[in-house]
C-alpha cells in the first residue's frame, strides 16, 4: 500500500432524493416484519415531483397473502410512506408529505423463487440471490470506518441535526458533503479539501445571508473533523454552483439502491453489486454483507490486522456461501488463510454458520431494525439494543482463542 496520498469520499443527506427512496423502502421492511418476522420484502421506491411509486414483490402474514390485502393494509402502508417523508422534513411546494401522490405496485412473490429460498424438509434456507459481498474494517477511526467516509457522514448528520432542532433554520433537507483529506504514513493527517452543498431557504444565495450559511458549515464542520486537520491550506467549496433552493425529489429523481458507496466504505473497500435497502434478511445482498462487516469489525478490534477486506460469495437458493476470502493487506498479526479458518470456526461456533438462517438468527436481523441503517451508512453506527447489530465488538476473544 501507499503510506502517502489523497483519498475522497461523499455524504448524501436524509433529504437527498435517492436517501428519500432508501428510507421509504426500508420503513416499509419495518413495517412489514413487524407484523410478520418472516416476511419476505423487495420493495423499491422512485420518488420525483409531488409523487412516490412503490413495486416490488412481498409475502407477508396478516399483510398479504394468497395474492389479497389485509383490510387496512395499503392504508398502513400508505401512511407509513407519508410518515417517513414528514420525518424527513420535506413540505414544500414540489415534495409534500401530505400532498404528494402515492402509488403502491408492491405484489406477490415469484412461487419459483419462494421454492430456492424457503426451507424444506430436507432443504435448509437457500440464498434469496447469487452475488458477492464484502465487509471491510480499519483502524482510522474509533468506530473502525475509513475516515474520510466517517467525517463525510459526521458532517451531513449534523447540519440535519441542527436543521430539526431550529437551530440552523435556513436549511433544507437536500444535501451532499465531500471530505478529501491527506495521509501520511498511512494515517491521516489533514484535510485538503471540504465541499459541503446543501439546500436552502430562499435568498441565502447573496449578500449577508449567504455568508452565514458558509460561516455556518464551516463551523460546523471545524467542530467534526479532528483538531489540526482544518489549515490555512484546505480548500472550501460551499454550494460551488450558488443557489440550491429546489432539491430533493423535486430537483433529481431518486431511486431505492443508488448510493451503495455511501452506504458501504466510501471506495475506501470494495462492495457487492446489491442494494441493502428495500430487502428482508433472506436476501444476502444485505444479510452477508452485514456479516461480512461485522466479522472484519471484530478482527481490527481484536487487534489482528489494522484493515482488512472480507467476501463471501452465494449461490441462489443455496444455503453456505461458496467462498469466504481474507485480505489484510498486509498489516496481519497472522497470514490471512489462519484468519479464514478462524473465522469459519468462530461463525460456525457463535453464528450457526454463514448460511442466510445462521446470518440473521444470529446476528437478529428479523427484526424492524432497518429504518435508521438508510441514511448516513449501514457501517459504523453505534450497537444499541436490536439495532446495528453488525457493529457489534463481541467476536474478539473466540477470534483470539481460534488463533492460539
Amino acid at each position: 500500500m501507499r503510506s502517502d496520498y489523497l483519498f475522497t469520499s461523499e455524504s448524501v443527506s436524509e433529504g437527498h432524493p435517492d436517501k428519500v427512496a432508501d428510507q421509504i423502502s426500508d420503513a416499509i421492511v419495518d413495517l412489514f416484519l413487524s407484523k410478520d418476522p418472516e416476511a419476505r420484502i423487495a420493495c423499491e421506491t422512485l420518488t420525483t415531483t409531488q409523487l412516490v411509486v412503490l413495486a416490488g414483490e412481498i409475502r407477508c402474514k396478516g399483510v398479504y397473502e394468497n395474492g389479497q390485502w389485509a383490510p387496512g393494509a395499503q392504508a398502513e402502508i400508505e401512511k407509513t410512506v407519508r410518515d417517513t417523508v414528514k420525518r424527513i422534513g420535506y413540505e414544500q411546494d414540489g415534495f409534500h408529505w401530505e400532498k404528494l401522490e402515492f402509488i403502491n405496485r408492491l405484489h406477490g412473490q415469484s412461487a419459483h423463487i419462494a421454492q430456492g429460498v424457503d426451507a424444506g424438509d430436507n432443504k435448509d434456507e437457500g440464498a434469496g440471490d447469487q452475488g458477492i459481498m464484502f465487509g471491510f474494517a480499519c483502524d482510522e477511526t474509533p468506530d473502525l470506518m475509513p475516515a474520510t467516509l466517517y467525517y463525510s457522514h459526521k458532517i451531513l448528520e449534523q447540519l440535519a441535526k441542527d436543521r430539526h432542532s431550529g437551530a440552523a433554520p435556513f436549511l433544507e433537507p437536500d444535501a451532499k458533503s465531500q471530505v478529501t483529506l491527506r495521509y501520511h504514513h498511512g494515517k491521516p493527517v489533514a484535510a485538503t479539501a471540504i465541499v459541503v452543498s446543501t439546500q436552502h431557504k430562499a435568498g441565502y444565495d447573496e449578500g449577508a445571508k449567504k455568508a452565514e450559511l458558509e460561516a455556518y458549515v464551516k463551523q460546523a464542520v471545524g467542530a467534526i473533523l479532528p483538531e489540526g486537520f482544518i489549515t490555512g491550506e484546505t480548500v472550501w467549496h460551499i454550494n460551488p454552483t450558488g443557489s440550491f433552493e429546489i432539491g430533493g425529489p423535486d430537483g433529481d429523481a431518486g431511486l431505492t439502491g443508488r448510493k451503495i458507496i455511501v452506504d458501504t466504505y466510501g471506495g475506501a473497500a470494495p462492495h457487492g453489486g446489491g442494494a441493502f435497502s428495500g430487502k428482508d434478511p433472506t436476501k444476502v445482498d444485505r444479510s452477508a454483507a452485514y456479516v461480512s462487516r461485522y466479522l472484519a469489525k471484530n478482527v481490527v478490534a481484536a487487534g489482528l490486522a489494522t484493515r482488512v477486506t472480507i467476501q463471501l460469495s452465494y449461490a441462489i437458493g443455496v444455503a453456505r456461501p461458496l467462498s469466504l476470502y481474507v485480505d489484510t493487506a498486509g498489516t496481519g498479526t497472522v497470514s490471512d488463510a489462519a484468519l479464514e479458518a478462524a473465522i469459519a470456526k468462530v461463525a460456525e461456533e457463535k453464528l450457526g454458520g454463514l448460511t442466510p438462517r445462521g446470518i440473521r438468527l444470529g446476528l437478529g436481523l428479523n427484526k424492524p431494525i432497518y429504518g435508521p441503517s438508510a441514511a448516513y451508512g449501514h457501517f459504523g453506527r453505534t450497537p444499541d439494543g436490536d439495532s446495528f447489530p453488525w457493529e457489534r465488538a463481541d467476536l474478539v476473544d473466540a477470534l483470539k482463542a481460534a488463533l492460539s
